[in-house]
């Protein structure tokens, strides 16, 4: 009933004509992003993260929410229409709703899409409201080794599990973490690869990166890869957005299958909705599998809506384990935690006390984003493809200008343009040799908590390390991490004997 109560406080605070403007505010400009090819949530996120410092934190992170949401259906959508998804999480629903689409069936395909994202992020809020507070009060007995334990697990699960390179995705986390440690310790005040410019005594920030990284570096990237390509082609929808009584019963058992697989890894560092959008959809293609006539190949409506439940469900729970644990699951997730920082506030169970207004505010709009989105995009998700009109080069120019103008607005240096033009062309390089970006993002945020748990464990234990793994807590985390890490190692030891028997098989079979 405390949890109602307070629930019932949040919705107030968003249902005011301000925050409900904001909400709508998120969503449209998330779709609106998440539309165009090559673009994403988490490009929304970090191009809008210095224009909001303006904003009071409520309203900021309630749009930021509305943009976190919104940006998943624009991704979905360019899948969809395009065979083109914004992110790798919108991949796994291009399989079945692309064939939809070639099939005429673009308008359902959209609406399957729009109502299994309601469903998967509507079920995620409800079980967000009621298991944050309990997690924030679990989070409440760790303490330094158990944090430092949660970062490695981050650090680890990110680079290695998740990536399809190994030796990239630590790369690109150990990129992050010397990132993370410029700028003078605040423990012995000694500085720390400044090269002694004072510019970087302050170290690097956050923002100025993840803008860096994730927009300016997408950039310079598509504009080298091919300036004059659209991305794909468009497959205009057709018919209306509507589904029949058989075609909604046969996908509202995948809408829940695919959610019920996505929340558990809502609060795991697995790198995102990524995993279970593709678990969702193996599931759905092994069942059909066993029917007397298979869809799947054919496009398969229910191959579309696990993936969109499971990416959404995902969503939904990320968001709860960033406000209760301060744990980010993925590169907006980790963007989001730097914005509860730049505004002074450290996501974990002290936010619920210290700062209950905007969390149960926030978690209200979650409510409210999910209605929204249902309305914006179930009736008007074909109009979203009208702005692939907008020619390539002014679209990108006018990224570079937004970028380069945020950077400026909300540190007012010149350097930290110089800055973000380095790190972009960094960002580029690594989009180039195909090194992921995410464990860059992880480490960067989550280097500084590694580092002070680091040694406020060993200051509280005399110098003794030992204290690192005396916890019960945190024997469980390395325990969980070494056997997702060995799962991992299997796995790809069996994809690699798959590959190298099949390539074995083929100048065989082309001999006989």
């Amino acid at each position: 009933m405390d949890t109602l109560q307070l629930l019932g406080e949040g919705f107030l605070g968003a249902l005011s004509l301000a925050n409900l403007m904001w909400v709508v505010v998120g969503c449209l400009l998330g779709t609106a992003v998440g539309v165009l090819p090559g673009l994403g949530s988490s490009m929304a996120v970090a191009l809008l993260l210095p224009v909001t410092f303006a904003l009071e934190p409520t309203a900021a992170f309630i749009m930021f929410a509305g943009v976190y949401f919104g940006g998943l259906f624009g991704d979905s959508t360019m899948g969809i229409l395009m065979n083109t998804p914004g992110q790798a999480s919108a991949i796994a629903s291009t399989f079945e709703g692309h064939r939809m689409a070639l099939d005429g069936r673009a308008a359902k395909a959209l609406a399957t899409a729009a109502i299994g994202a309601f469903i998967g992020g509507f079920i995620a809020s409800i079980v967000v409201v009621f298991a944050a507070p309990v997690l924030a009060e679990f989070s409440a007995k760790f303490g330094p080794a158990e944090f430092f334990a949660l970062a490695v697990f981050a650090f680890a699960a990110t680079s290695t599990v998740v990536t399809d390179d190994m030796v990239k995705g630590l790369a690109s986390l150990f990129i992050g973490l010397g990132i993370a440690v410029i700028g003078v310790d605040g423990v012995s005040g000694a500085a720390r690869f400044t090269m002694d410019s004072p510019h970087l005594f302050d170290g690097v920030s956050l923002v100025t990166v993840t803008v860096a990284i994730l927009a300016l570096g997408e950039v310079v990237y598509v504009g080298c890869l091919d300036r004059h390509s659209s991305g794909g082609r468009l497959i205009r929808p057709r018919g209306r957005p509507w589904l029949t009584r058989a075609e909604f019963r046969e996908a509202t058992p995948a809408w829940l299958r695919g959610t019920a697989i996505g929340l558990p890894f809502g609060v795991v560092p697995a790198g995102g909705s990524e995993i279970p959008t593709f678990l969702a959809f193996g599931l759905e293609k092994r069942l059909d599998s066993r029917r007397r006539d298979p869809q799947f190949g054919k496009g398969a409506i229910r191959g579309l809506a696990a993936p969109e439940a499971a990416g959404n469900s995902t969503t939904g729970m990320a968001m709860g384990a960033l406000l209760a644990l301060g744990l980010p699951i993925s590169a907006t997730a980790a963007i989001m935690l730097a914005a509860f920082r730049q505004y002074g506030l450290q996501p974990g169970p002290l936010l619920f006390e210290r700062a209950p207004d905007l969390v149960w505010a926030l978690l209200a709009s979650f409510f409210i984003a999910m209605v929204v989105l249902l309305i914006l995009n179930l009736p008007f998700a074909m109009l979203w493809a009208k702005l692939l009109l907008i020619p390539r080069p002014f679209l990108y120019a006018g990224i570079t200008l937004f970028c380069a103008m945020g950077i400026y607005a909300s540190s007012g240096s010149t350097f930290d343009l110089l800055l973000l033009l380095g790190v972009g062309l960094v960002g580029f390089l690594m989009r180039a040799v195909g090194v992921p970006l995410a464990p860059l993002i992880i480490g960067m945020v989550l280097g500084p908590l590694a580092e002070t748990s680091l040694r406020d464990a060993a200051m509280s234990a005399n110098g003794d390390f030992s204290v690192l793994v005396s916890s019960p807590i945190a024997l469980v985390l390395y325990g969980v991490l070494v056997l997702v890490l060995v799962f991992s190692l299997v796995n790809r030891l069996r994809e690699r004997r798959a590959v190298t028997k099949a390539g074995e098989e083929v100048p065989v079979a082309a001999t006989v």
